[in-house]
């Protein structure tokens, strides 16, 4: 095989091996063995080992690819002229793709310097859009991007047995007038703070 042809099967192999740990991660629990992982996508566990040394560096390389997927949503968000519809089409899509699901893994693994780079860059546009909505009169003042933040982790945890296949997006819904100025009911409590959020992960460098 020449060197492009096992490039490219390199690469397949590693997209598959990401996929499959997602799944098995967020449905069977992070202390699910990483034969498992090998076994669902299909691939020895020495090709696994080959590309990720220990379950960490896996682990390290999903919550990057899913902190990567929700910076591109948020682009994706600020360019829509609509600073309603930027927000909501943000959190839609990263309810989507489940941006959340690897949050329980906050405080087990290190987090690498292109983790909190990565993280910060997607705060830093989650802001833009929050502020940008906020600025227009469409989201009611008390919403902080922390509160969206953990709002999207909690869509994006698996729902137990069979899911009815409309529930989570007529939830989504609701969630999402909820979010809509001026609000209804006061919000309780102190917004949650950046330095709590980070905490769960790990001190910043």
């Amino acid at each position: 095989m020449s060197t492009r042809g096992r490039q490219a099967e390199a690469a397949r192999n590693d997209l598959r091996l990401l996929r499959a740990a997602h799944e098995v991660f967020t449905t069977q629990g992070f202390d699910a063995p990483v034969s498992a992982i090998a076994k669902a996508a299909g691939v020895g566990m020495g090709s696994l080992y080959r590309r990720y040394r220990t379950k960490e560096e896996l682990l390290q390389r999903l919550c990057v690819i899913a902190m990567e997927r929700g910076v591109e949503a948020a682009e994706a968000g600020l360019a829509e002229p609509d600073p309603w519809e930027g927000l909501a089409s943000y959190i839609r899509a990263c309810v989507g793709f489940r941006s959340g699901a690897l949050a329980p893994v906050a405080g087990t693994i290190e987090v690498t310097d292109e983790m909190w780079r990565t993280a910060r860059k997607g705060t830093e546009l989650a802001d833009r859009l929050i502020t940008r909505a906020r600025a227009a009169g469409v989201l009611r003042g008390d919403v902080t991007t922390l509160d969206i933040s953990l709002l999207m982790e909690q869509f994006s945890r698996p729902a137990p047995g069979a899911e009815h296949p409309h529930a989570k997006e007529r939830l989504l819904t609701i969630a999402l007038d909820g979010l809509r100025a001026p609000g209804a009911t006061e919000l309780p409590g102190d917004p949650p703070s950046t330095e709590w959020y980070e905490g769960r992960w790990g001190s910043p460098p």
